[in-house]
């Protein structure tokens, strides 16, 4: 996997990729990034990429020449890698387009700033997407959150094969169950007794139950989509069940001496 990064910051990206699994990751050779600064294409001195926009209004647009110097450039140098812009016009980025953007052999991310790029700088954009509705000073780092969700994916990134595909809207499509680690039990609350059993099909049902739970719970748009796969509709109802049965306890003061 080759990304190809247009952005008149480039530092900001080579730095991300230095720490951590990610960084680790690209210095074994799993993934490629190459960074195309838009001032290197300007054709003054000056190396200008933005001018004050038609019609009037507040700031700069990034001008289309430089732009689509650079997206050519790229585009010869990573052939067969569409060019995704990021802004907050996109399409909303789901781990399935992520997926399948792991699938390709290379992206070409497009990071705009100021007040965004010329329009006609579109044409050589094959996607738009967004990371969320709210407004960034620029594509940097809507770029890093896209390379990175790619990267997870890719062969040889994550220490564990599985690490990918059982996180929060891995294979399931569902949010991540809760994960416990040492101490055994702090502060009064303890490892539940299940992931302590040794019972691999126990924690597998348990855990799956947990994901549908708080799917259900925070995010229930999700499982809505979704829909609920064979044995599934059981397992909430249970969790759903206990739930209300603890809420209920918790109201009565069952437990308590007192009550």
């Amino acid at each position: 996997m080759r990304f190809d990064v247009i952005t008149i910051f480039p530092e900001m990206i080579t730095a991300y990729f230095q720490a951590g699994v990610i960084g680790r990751a690209r210095a074994r050779g799993c993934f490629a990034i190459h960074t195309w600064n838009p001032r290197d294409f300007a054709p003054d001195r000056h190396r200008t990429v933005d001018d004050r926009p038609f019609g009037g209004g507040p700031g700069m647009v990034m001008m289309a020449p430089p732009l689509l110097a650079a997206i050519a450039a790229a585009r010869t140098a990573n052939p067969g890698a569409p060019v995704c812009y990021l802004s907050p016009q996109g399409r909303p980025l789901q781990q399935q387009a992520v997926v399948r953007m792991a699938r390709r052999p290379g992206l070409i991310l497009l990071a705009g700033r100021y007040e965004g790029v010329d329009e006609r700088v579109m044409s050589a954009v094959d996607e738009e997407w967004s990371i969320g509705d709210y407004v960034l000073a620029g594509g940097e780092l809507p770029a890093l959150v896209v390379m990175e969700a790619v990267a997870r994916l890719l062969p040889g990134v994550l220490g564990h094969a599985d690490s990918a595909v059982e996180e929060s809207f891995g294979e399931s499509g569902l949010l991540d169950c809760a994960h416990y680690t040492r101490p055994e039990l702090m502060d009064g609350a303890p490892v539940p007794e299940v992931l302590l059993s040794g019972d691999h099909g126990r924690i597998r049902r348990w855990r799956l139950q947990q994901s549908l739970g708080r799917t259900w719970e925070r995010r229930p748009e999700i499982l809505a989509q979704r829909g609920l796969r064979s044995g599934e509709a059981e397992l909430l109802e249970e969790y759903r069940r206990q739930r209300g049965e603890t809420q209920c306890d918790q109201r009565e003061g069952v437990g308590d001496e007192h009550h």
